[in-house]
Order: structure tokens, then sequence, then C-alpha cells
């Protein structure tokens, strides 16, 4: 059997219904796998064994220049002709089933209620119902597991083997052999999801073990600097690709950091976490004995995010030191 997941991006989204490939593979060894997605974030796939084929596309290309939207279709049919006998629409948006409709005439996706643009489930003749504000990883691996009778439990979950995986990417000399290393993902695509720049100062301070500041853009990189300057114990990582974010993570020794996609990173790999949540919903993820969540106490709508929320400063600094002690001691 061959099938195709369109799982375009984010790349936390992406993560998220990874956990699935291993089960998938592991009900049916000789299922053919191909994962459609976003150029930017293809190389978050790559190194994962249950991956038969990473297929890229380019769609975001298409607002700055329509008539990308020909070269995408033209694209996306040389990829039918990989004969699919299944298209699972992950993804849940227009733009995604319209993908898996040039892919393939058997389409599986989300039911109408269960996403946000509803007239994407009429692509589909496989529909999944899960309420659309069902923890998130649990979401994606229904949608995927759904239509190929397998069943994938919370406790398999739980269970995972480490999914995202890097090549060598030589010596990676901002690791300390003394210390602890300790990565900080300060950045998100939202202003008040992120925790403030002061507040990653003082707990770098209380930590004092090898602080590794990742950073995504021009503006993460200022704030990253000027944590630096407030604290000795911080480095700066250099501009990486996600290989090189994802080898920095894979033998960091705890990551503390925003609800984003790096963040998520180190859940895939089994390294110790802790998610700083505020004006997203805290069942985006799981917490497990290494991977841990600090929510502030506004409540969220799961229907209607609220952007002005930037109740995470309220999570006190001391509160993060204490459960990172305790994954760094365990």
């Amino acid at each position: 059997m061959k099938i195709a997941i369109v799982k375009l991006s984010a790349m936390g989204d992406i993560i998220h219904a990874m956990v699935a490939l291993q089960y998938i593979k592991k009900s049916n060894p000789t299922i053919k796998i191909d994962w459609i997605v976003e150029k930017a974030f293809a190389e978050i796939l790559e190194g994962n064994s249950d991956i038969d084929n990473i297929l890229p596309v380019h769609l975001k290309s298409i607002k700055k220049d329509k008539k990308a939207l020909f070269s995408q279709i033209k694209l996306v049919k040389e990829y039918a002709k990989n004969g699919y006998d299944l298209v699972i629409d992950a993804q849940g948006l227009l733009k995604s089933a319209i993908v898996a409709k040039v892919l393939g005439k058997k389409r599986a996706g989300f039911s109408k209620s269960s996403i946000r643009e509803g007239v994407a489930s009429y692509f589909y003749q496989h529909k999944v119902n899960i309420a659309y504000d069902t923890n998130t990883i649990d979401r994606n691996t229904r949608v995927m597991s759904d239509p190929l009778n397998i069943e994938i439990t919370p406790q398999m979950i739980l269970d995972k083997e480490p999914f995202l995986f890097y090549t060598d990417t030589g010596d990676l000399n901002y690791l300390s052999h003394e210390k602890k290393n300790i990565v900080f993902v300060i950045g998100s695509t939202w202003e008040s999801r992120n925790y403030p720049k002061e507040q990653f100062a003082q707990l770098a301070n209380l930590l004092q073990q090898n602080i590794l500041i990742a950073w995504g853009n021009s503006e993460e990189k200022e704030r990253a600097e000027w944590i630096a300057t407030q604290s000795r114990h911080v480095t700066v990582l250099p501009k990486m690709n996600l290989n090189g974010l994802k080898a920095t993570i894979g033998q960091a020794d705890l990551l503390i950091g925003n609800d984003t996609g790096p963040t998520h990173m180190a859940w895939g790999m089994n390294v110790p976490s802790i998610t700083l949540f505020g004006p997203t919903p805290v069942n985006r993820v799981y917490e497990t004995a290494i991977n841990k969540v600090l929510k502030s106490s506004s409540v969220v709508n799961h229907y209607k995010l609220n952007k002005n929320d930037f109740s995470i400063k309220e999570i006190e600094v001391n509160t993060i030191y204490r459960m990172a002690e305790g994954l760094l001691n365990a």
C-alpha cells in the first residue's frame, strides 16, 4: 500500500503528527509513506526512516506571485504519478485539501466540525471526527491512523521512540563538558507567547549552567544578545539550519522555551523540556516524566485565541528554576 500524507506546516504541527509514523509502520511494515510538506520545513522530516519520500512544495510562494500557482499544481501532479492508494490530509485547510485532491482519488481528512476551514472536509471520502479542542497530538495521530484502521493510544504516544534525527554536524564547540547544556527557545510567532527576556536572563543566572539561546530572525537574535549581556552563563547560538538545531537540541540536557516548533523538537527527541504557555492551550502537548509544562493563570478559548493575552509573564522564574533543577538532577 502506498499513501501520501499532506501536512504542510507549521513546525510544531508537523512534529506532533510525525509520532504516528512509527506505529503505522509497525502495524504494516510494507506500507510506503510519502510526505508532502512546505519546503521550508522539509528538513524536519529528514532522517526519519519511516518516511519513504519527502516531497516539498512551495505554496507560500503563491502569496507573492500568483503565477506560482501553476508551477505548484504542475509539481503536485507530478507527485500524483506515484499512484497513491490513499491520501491523508492531516492539515485540514482548503489549500491542503486541494493538494490532496490533485494527489489521488481516495482521500481522508478531518470532518467538517473538526477543523477551522470546514469546507475542506468536502474533499474527503473518509472523514475523521475529533473535537477541535482535543489534544493536538491526539488529533494528528487520529487523522493519520483512523483511515488505516490503526489504533494509537495515549499510552503508545507516551512510550514513543524518538523520531527526529540529524546528520553529523561536526564539533559543536559551544557545548560544555563541565556544565549542563540548556537550550533556551525565546521566540515564537506572537509576541504574547514569548516569555519576557528579563525573566529569561534571571533564569540563566539562577541556573548557572551552559545556557544556549536559539534564534530564528533578527529580532530574536537581538533579544538573545541582550540576555547575554545580563548573564555570563549565556551563549548566543550561531545562525543554523533545522538539522543544526536538531543536533544541538538532541545533545542538550534540557530545553526551556515558549510554545513553538523548536521547543516541541525536544519532545520528539525524548530530550527533557519545559514548555511555557500563556495565550495558547496547554493541551497542545503531552506532559511526561521528562517533558513538563507551565501555564499562566489565564483561561484559553481553543476556538478564539487571544493574542493580547500576555499572562505568560506571570510564570515565576523560581518556579521554572525548581522544575529545571528537578529534571537536571533526576
